[in-house]
């Protein structure tokens, strides 16, 4: 649902009837884990996703079943034999879901949503069972109560405005990042280049993190140095590896990385530190051009993020989205039954 928040609450404004189908149980393996959700209006639109296509059909049914008589609708969609495969979920497995009406007058829906299109963060519980199924409480806990919450996009901080870093912010963002991009030159940071970027920043790459950055950054941020200017990349990096971050990378021909370790060791960077440095920047996909390097520097960021293997997943074993119900695949988490506390907490 808080996935949705901004497009829900633009319709339920605008005096439409919203029900809500939000995966409540994944067994083996699904396109999408437990909290993801899709929403259908009362004038027959269809918002979001909760399998990629395969049981989209009967979860509309499901919804407008939810319009039609006003109460929560509980439903499992896929198949437990291979005899049925063919019919059930493209991935094999099987989703429960609960479809529900997300009600303008009711507060403490309407709260959680307007914090989770704010992007600020919220957790409430949806009732699973019995006369109250549907009903989204202000605490995410309690029996058959399933923490939906929303955390604030990941943050991805550009140092540097070049062609690469106009690639990495397109990527990035539509990854869900929140993207800042910092550079000196004020010409380079403009809407027109960037018009995806949360923030552009004019200034001293290394003063921005030490200051406002400084403040907001996580294990979530990561922190990517493309400047190919040794003057300002130097510092960059090694105030980007003294802040909490999850991620530093930093572009660079390989003779270019030498050089630039040496200074950093004479600045005082430690070799534990270094070591904690992505550089060259990216995966080995092959690729040239500012959009393709970007790419390669993502899916290293997502595959650190997340503990991949970076490996083609034809080349492995095992469920192929991990732990995929169990823990959030991204800023909309989702609980087991009655845990009540958000995985992104």
């Amino acid at each position: 649902m808080l996935e949705l928040a901004a497009v829900i609450l633009d319709r339920l404004r605008a005096g439409r009837r919203i029900a809500v189908v939000t995966v409540t149980g994944v067994a083996r393996s699904a396109p999408r884990g437990v909290g993801s959700s899709m929403a259908v209006a009362d004038d027959g639109e269809v918002i979001g996703s909760i399998s990629g296509g395969c049981v989209e059909g009967d979860a509309i049914v499901l919804a407008r079943t939810v319009l039609a008589t006003g109460r929560a609708q509980a439903a499992g969609f896929g198949f437990d034999d291979e005899a049925a495969f063919a019919a059930g979920l493209a991935c094999g497995g099987r989703i429960d879901v609960l479809a529900y009406e997300v009600r303008a007058g009711d507060d403490v829906a309407r709260a959680a949503l307007e914090r989770a299109a704010a992007d600020r963060p919220v957790a409430v519980g949806l009732v699973l069972q019995g006369d109250a199924a549907g009903r989204i409480l202000p605490v995410p806990d309690g029996p058959a109560v399933l923490a939906l919450a929303h955390a604030p996009r990941p943050r991805l901080i550009l140092l540097g405005a070049g062609e690469h870093a106009a690639a990495l912010c397109r990527v990035g963002a539509a990854a869900g990042f929140a993207v800042t991009v910092c550079d000196v030159w004020e010409t380079l940071i403009t809407p027109e280049r960037f018009p995806d970027a949360a923030e552009r920043v004019v200034g001293d790459p290394a003063e921005y993190l030490r200051g406002e950055a400084g403040d907001r950054v996580d294990a979530r941020t990561a922190v990517c140095v493309l400047t190919h200017d040794t003057r300002l990349d130097v510092p960059a990096i090694a105030t980007a590896l003294a802040l909490p971050v999850g991620f530093v990378g930093a572009l660079g021909a390989r003779r270019t990385i030498a050089r630039r370790a040496e200074l950093l060791r004479a600045a005082g960077v430690e070799d534990a530190d270094l070591a904690r440095l992505h550089s060259p920047l990216g995966l080995d996909l092959g690729g040239a051009s500012p959009d393709e390097v970007a790419l390669s520097a993502l899916a290293e960021i997502v595959q650190s993020r997340h503990g991949g293997t970076g490996r083609p997943l034809r080349d492995g074993q095992g469920p192929l989205h991990g732990t995929l119900g169990t823990a959030p695949a991204g800023p909309d988490a989702a609980c087991a039954l009655g845990e009540g506390r958000p995985a992104w907490t």
